[in-house]
């Protein structure tokens, strides 16, 4: 019996609705723990006088996850009563490791110590306060926020107690927001409602793994999908619609940051980061995914992928108003949603229809946008669909939405790393994010309909993954038909592993699947990985290069070859840097 991980939850997530505290144990029998943990936590909280604080638990194959409601000004705090819980569950069942043997008056007093000295009764004033109100307040370490976008107003934490008489109600407001999840295709789906947004003249906040852009401004690198992310966008008073990527690691780390949006998307559930805070399969993967529906109104509209057979049995579920979006019009479950007078956006032919009960609008054709390569991206015409369902529930019009598909590119510098082409020469290199097997696999579909005289692939894997799901991406990447297989080491991936494992594992399935030896060139990074597929290149081959630890240097040195009118068969350069 020990604990794997203790941690504040700051909005809505997995367990609760709201703020809390949560424990990931790890455990033999859950059952027997949960039950002493229950009794110890009650103990607790009517000592400290929180009786009534809501408490959930959930077992999983190796242990269980344990979570209470808290007060969001008292959650380092709810972390150390959740942590005395588990030391006294831990020593009812006689756990060789329990902890210290503290009495129970000893640990009460400690613990009302912590609560009062962490306690901020203006903060759950102000935060009563805005909810009458109707607006949104945002609370972290550093800074305090009241209204979204356009309507708010922040102040750092520390002056807020200060300035709560001078606040000026009247100007602050919430902005439309909507939330993106999934397994695949977030962030293309978010960078496209921003093109949809500005389509429609609005200014636009846009998170996502990559960065945070406010209309065409970066304002920040690097992945913001998580809390962080959603509060810079949300708090920037140029933003006027809000589309926020969501990831499963800050959904199970802290929750979502906004608790109330106008839409949310899920746009599938796959095979990936499994084994991880308590979830080790793909029905729990789902239900953190759907964890973005508790902040959906009445009003708003939660947008499901049909064709994925865990969101439909789920959503049909859901209490919400559901759009649903598939590559078949004739989707069996559509047609009695439609009939009962709800949405769905399919693909009809090579059209993408919005359809309203019996109301059809035809959006665009699937050759007019750039994003599906002529519907050959089968995978983004699945995610032109999910921003179609959220657009609509945003309440942008047909005409907008089209035109916001229209003039949305899938270059370097529009969506770098999500299906970006180069000619070079007489060759094509693309370079894609894919990171799982999923996604290597929607990327093989495109890559088929190329032609090509030779192929070849640039692989790696993170070492977070189990051998079994590296393996999975290895005969995901056989897929593709690959002549030449350039094996990337990822120093920043290694998560644990040494180096060489994860390139072991996969050149030992790919043999396993009839790779010959002399197929694999073995690379010491990702850069010189795709040094080396382009050095093999020649007139008509085709080059798939996944790109995961140094993307930004890879597409540098492809439009850098771009310019120079580099052909295939010529050498190279070195980094210059």
């Amino acid at each position: 019996m020990r604990i794997l991980d203790s941690r504040r939850l700051t909005g809505p997530n997995l367990l609760l609705d709201g703020p809390g505290a949560l424990l990931d144990v790890a455990v033999e029998d859950p059952e027997p723990a949960i039950a002493a943990w229950r009794d110890a936590l009650a103990s607790l909280l009517d000592a400290v006088g929180w009786a009534r604080a809501a408490t959930v638990a959930r077992a999983n194959r190796h242990g269980a996850s344990l979570a209470f409601a808290a007060d969001l000004d008292v959650l380092y705090a709810a972390t150390e009563v959740n942590e005395a819980a588990w030391a006294m569950a831990s020593r009812a069942l006689g756990a060789p490791d329990h902890g210290s043997d503290e009495p129970f008056t000893a640990t009460v007093a400690r613990l009302r110590e912590a609560i009062d000295e962490e306690r901020k009764p203006w903060l759950l004033e102000l935060a009563g306060q805005a909810s009458r109100r109707g607006v949104t307040l945002l609370a972290d370490d550093r800074r305090v926020s009241v209204g979204l976008g356009t309507g708010s107003r922040a102040w750092p934490a520390a002056e807020t107690p200060y300035v709560m008489d001078r606040i000026p109600w009247g100007e602050l407001h919430d902005v439309p927001a909507a939330l993106v999840t999934g397994t695949n295709g977030k962030t293309t789906t978010v960078r496209l409602l921003g093109e949809i947004a500005e389509a429609a003249g609005k200014t636009a906040g846009v998170t996502s793994t990559d960065r945070v852009t406010v209309g065409p401004d970066v304002v920040a690198e690097g992945d913001y999908s998580g809390p962080n992310g959603a509060r810079t966008v949300l708090r920037d008073r140029r933003v006027e619609v809000a589309m926020l990527e969501v990831a499963r690691g800050g959904i199970l780390r802290r929750g979502l940051a906004l608790p109330r949006a106008q839409a949310a998307l899920v746009t599938n559930v796959a095979n990936d980061h499994l084994g991880e805070f308590g979830i080790f399969d793909l029905a729990s993967l789902a239900d953190v995914k759907l964890v973005v529906a508790k902040t959906v109104g009445s009003e708003g509209r939660v947008v499901l992928n049909a064709d994925d057979p865990l969101l439909l049995e789920r959503g049909a579920r859901l209490p919400h108003r559901v759009i649903w979006f598939s590559l078949d019009a004739e989707h069996p479950a559509l047609a009695a949603h439609l009939t009962r007078g709800g949405e769905a956006c399919v693909l009809a032919g090579e059209t993408l229809m919005l359809l309203r009960g019996r109301e059809r609008a035809a959006i665009a054709s699937v050759a007019e946008v750039p994003m599906t390569f002529g519907g050959a991206a089968r995978h983004n015409v699945a995610n032109a669909l999910g921003a179609i369902g959220v657009a609509t529930a945003l309440g942008f019009s047909v005409e907008v939405v089209r035109s916001g598909l229209l003039a949305f590119q899938t270059t370097a510098a529009a969506n770098p790393g999500r299906g970006n082409l180069w000619t070079l020469g007489g060759a094509t290199a693309i370079v894609d994010f894919a990171h799982n097997p999923h996604g290597l696999a929607a990327l093989s579909d495109l890559a088929a309909s190329l032609p090509a005289r030779r192929r070849s692939i640039v692989i790696g894997q993170a070492g977070d993954r189990d051998d079994e799901a590296i393996r999975e991406f290895a005969r995901a990447a056989w897929a593709t038909c690959p002549d030449r297989v350039f094996l990337k080491e990822m120093e920043i991936f290694l998560r644990g592993r040494e180096r060489g494992a994860v390139p072991a594992i996969l050149e030992a399935e790919l043999r396993r699947l009839g790779a010959p030896e002399a197929a694999f060139v073995r690379c010491e990074s990702e850069l010189e990985a795709v040094r080396a597929a382009l050095e093999w290149a020649r007139e008509g081959d085709l080059l798939i290069l996944t790109t995961h630890a140094q993307r930004d240097q890879v597409i540098g040195l492809l439009e850098g070859l771009r310019k120079v009118g580099w052909r295939p068969g010529e050498r190279v350069a070195e980094p210059t840097t």
